[in-house]
């Protein structure tokens, strides 16, 4: 069996697997990459090759492996090309991207997003949304302070004493909790807020002070995602929010949901209240942003406070990210493909059929099937 490692398009630094990987895989399956693939992750086609790899064009990877290997969707020009009845692997964000992947359907392919594997203890290893925000909550507290025009630890000179940069952090999910521990290391003063009571001790024990709202709706079982609240309770919580915003040198936002607008957190009014000179790093900007004001891909100075909106941070750290989302997907791979080398697709197992998206011409996962019955 061949499985086919592509190089992202445009603007993804990362690529699936790096060399170590690859030694692993070729045990029993031919490897394929396309050429170039790693470099912008600090991975040489050499490497590839001394691990065990073969470089090929990338039509005809698509034509002739077996599984995919992709992190971001394919252009409709590989989609023409590819064989059908192929696996393909990557992070694809079904519950946006649906309407896309119904062509995949059509065309024959098996389709698994690791973004959709259920939270559980076993799928761990395999998890790349907490690996990738990892990277992202510590790359967004090092953006902040690239941007930001003053010291973020305490001085105390013979010129002066200087005061901590004050950091707030929105959602305390791993992207938050790295995102606290990175901004603690620099010497700031960390503020964090978060829907679910239960992250109060985690947030505590990284040395941030926590911001309380009574009577968020349970967040128990939604992943380590935001979830939906009541009118009240949002109320209350822009005035907390509102309280420490306008207080803060650096907010760094996180909150999600998957398959919604990301929630607003960050009034224009609260902007309008900050100091010359904040920042605010938004990782949820692809999702419409928990800043107002923000704009995805882009870096806004308003009214002298800077606003970068970037869901893709991992894209920075390539190398790392690369290293880790590589790890993921091995673990993935080791559930599809039996002892023999040979694709063994069981969906009777939770993991497995709860990333699949497309299988025998069909979307077959529910919750993307839903998005598809309302839109």
């Amino acid at each position: 069996m061949v499985i086919g490692l592509l190089k992202e398009r445009e603007g993804e630094t990362r690529v699936s697997v790096l060399q170590d990987v690859v030694k692993s895989l070729v045990k029993k399956n031919q490897v394929w990459f396309e050429q170039g693939a790693g470099v912008l992750a600090y991975e040489s086609d050499a490497h590839y090759v001394e691990a065990g790899a073969v470089v090929k064009q990338r039509d005809e990877i698509l034509a002739q492996a077996d599984i995919i290997l992709s992190i971001k969707l394919l252009s409709e020009s590989d989609l023409s090309k590819i064989k059908s009845g192929s696996v393909v692997v990557g992070v694809y964000q079904p519950l946006f991207n649906f309407k896309q992947l119904i062509k995949w359907a059509e065309k024959g392919l098996t389709t698994f997003s690791l973004d959709m594997l259920p939270r559980t203890t076993r799928a761990q290893v395999m998890d790349v949304l907490s690996s990738q925000a990892s990277v992202a909550g510590y790359k967004a507290v090092l953006v902040a302070n690239q941007y930001y025009p003053r010291y973020m630890p305490m001085l105390m000179t013979s010129a002066g004493t200087i005061t901590p940069a004050k950091v707030l952090i929105l959602g305390a999910g791993v992207a938050g909790l790295q995102a606290i521990a990175t901004a603690k290391r620099l010497g700031a003063v960390v503020e964090v807020f978060d829907t679910r009571p239960a992250a109060k001790e985690e947030v505590m024990s990284l040395g941030a002070k926590f911001i309380e709202v009574e009577g968020a709706a349970d967040a128990s079982k939604a992943g380590g995602y935001a979830v939906e609240q009541t009118e009240e309770y949002k109320q209350k919580q822009q005035q907390k929010i509102h309280d420490a915003v306008v207080k803060a040198d650096i907010v760094i936002s996180t909150a999600q949901i998957p398959g919604r607008k990301a929630p607003l957190l960050i009034s224009r009014a609260m902007v309008d209240g900050m100091k010359a000179g904040s920042v605010i790093v938004d990782l949820a900007a692809s999702s419409g942003g928990n800043c107002e004001l923000s704009k995805n891909n882009e870096v806004i100075l308003y009214r002298g406070i800077t606003i970068v909106g970037n869901s893709d941070l991992p894209s920075l750290v390539p190398a790392d990210s690369s290293k880790l989302y590589g790890k993921n997907v091995f673990n993935f791979l080791r559930l599809i493909i039996n002892d023999q080398g040979e694709l063994n697709l069981n969906f009777e197992d939770d993991l497995v059929k709860g990333a699949c998206i497309t299988h025998d011409t069909k979307v077959v996962n529910e919750r993307v099937n839903e998005m598809l019955a309302h839109n």
